[in-house]
């Protein structure tokens, strides 16, 4: 069952890139993201009238979910989108991203107890090699200004802190309580820089619709959930290492989408990432939720 939980994480996080690409089309980032979380608040109330959470038990308990979800929503997703939309390639945008694996592995090993094998550094470094060779013919460094270099960064720190953070600070913490705490904290932060920055300009079709709804459904709500509770029930570096597949999955989802056949150096890439992850992941005494 976790195992299955670790793929859908893996797939849905790979979707996002290319149904975020789509959605940027019709909306700016700002205004995206507002949508996106307004759905995502009218999606969840309704549920939760029936299916109740726990909610947090203290202010301080609440505090915690506050600030994952600024990290994970606004600071993470706030600064990726923007990057894309300054004109980022997705190449870059993917290879900064991944290299969340490094810094959790990083920060795991300095700062939580967490001890890695040598193999198992062989592996963060070796998976994100792979991504390297995934996303490189997309990439085009002549793209990165600045700002976009910037916003990508801020996205990398955001979802690598989140994760962490809400780890340590809130490991028994109710996922749909959270979720709608976290939902409602990112539609606070993004709507009101939609409406001064960008006007809220939208153009209106299907193609909006339907990536705000998959978004929001099935990486927001599900994807994220998941994540928390791999976190929960695994070390840290390892559940991070998953983060090297959803490029490799948004590379298989556009083939079969576009028929955008990769080259002979994305295949070797793909490879050699499952094979870092492989050596991050698997240990013979070993047991846990994603293994």
């Amino acid at each position: 069952m976790n195992a299955l939980l670790a793929w859908y994480f893996v797939a849905v996080w790979g979707a996002g890139y290319v149904f975020t690409r789509l959605g940027l089309q019709y909306a700016p980032p700002f205004t995206f993201l507002s949508l996106r979380f307004l759905f995502g608040l009218a999606c969840l109330l309704p549920i939760l009238l029936v299916w109740r959470p726990k909610w947090p038990e203290s202010r301080l308990d609440l505090a915690h979910l506050v600030i994952a979800g600024l990290l994970m929503h606004v600071v993470q997703l706030g600064g990726s989108h923007y990057a894309q939309y300054l004109g980022m390639s997705a190449g870059v945008s993917a290879l900064i991203i991944s290299c969340q694996p490094l810094a959790t592995a990083f920060i795991a090993s300095r700062f939580l107890g967490e001890r890695l094998r040598p193999g198992q550094w062989a592996g963060v470094v070796i998976g994100l090699a792979g991504v390297t060779l995934v996303v490189w013919h997309k990439m085009d460094i002549r793209e990165v200004s600045l700002g976009s270099l910037l916003g990508t960064l801020f996205g990398l720190a955001g979802v690598t802190a989140a994760t962490l953070y809400q780890r340590h600070f809130s490991p028994r913490a109710d996922l749909k309580a959270a979720a709608l705490v976290q939902f409602a904290v990112a539609a606070a932060a993004f709507v009101p820089l939609a409406i001064v920055v960008e006007g809220f300009e939208v153009k209106w079709s299907g193609a909006l619709f339907g990536s705000i709804f998959l978004l929001v459904i099935f990486t927001s709500i599900l994807g994220v959930s998941v994540l928390n509770y791999l976190m929960r029930h695994g070390e840290a570096f390892r559940v991070a290492s998953m983060m090297y597949l959803p490029p490799i999955f948004a590379v298989a989802l556009e083939l079969a989408m576009f028929g955008l056949l990769p080259g002979p150096l994305a295949l070797a890439g793909m490879a050699i990432a499952c094979a870092g992850v492989a050596m991050t992941v698997w240990t013979p005494r070993w047991r846990s939720s994603i293994s």
